[in-house]
């Protein structure tokens, strides 16, 4: 759970507030945006091609609100990390949706090849999705999470930038 102090949590249903509750930490009540982004969900990462028309094929993503980050664990050897590996702080978005829900994360991409980096991002996969295959060329590409668009949106402050 990755409730933390107290904090209003506020729901919107047709851009009207319908409910205002109390956070407590270990009161159970989480960010919906932190549910939807924790559930077994696949994604889309939409990245730049060399000739500016967009690369998107469906990836596992994990989001860290403490550091603003979203990680995709691939090989290094695949398209998608050769591209922004050519391409350093390219802007990238990853989005998923479940009927009408939907979220979008843009940021700033990189291609991190660090064994801890890749560990970290590889544990935090299998929380969310199942244990990755072994991959020896495995990196991480890494967003910086600069906007998030959506009809599944942060409630509390401190989650995205």
């Amino acid at each position: 759970m990755l409730v933390v102090g107290v904090f209003p949590v506020v729901s919107m249903v047709g851009g009207r507030v319908s409910e205002v509750v109390s956070g407590v930490e270990g009161s159970g009540v989480e960010d919906p945006f932190l549910v939807f982004w924790g559930e077994y969900r696949l994604c889309m990462l939409a990245s730049p091609r060399p000739d500016g028309s967009i690369h998107q094929v469906p990836v596992g993503v994990t989001y860290d609100p403490e550091r603003h980050l979203a990680r995709v664990i691939c090989s290094g050897a695949s398209y998608k990390a050769r591209n922004l590996a050519a391409r350093p702080g390219a802007r990238v978005s990853v989005s998923q949706v479940e009927g009408a829900r939907w979220s979008t994360l843009e940021g700033r991409a990189r291609v991190v090849r660090d064994r801890g980096a890749v560990a970290e991002a590889e544990r935090r996969y299998e929380e969310r999705y199942r244990r990755p295959r072994e991959n020896p060329e495995r990196v991480v590409i890494e967003i910086a999470v600069e906007r998030v668009l959506g009809t599944v949106r942060p409630e509390r402050a401190g989650l995205v930038p």
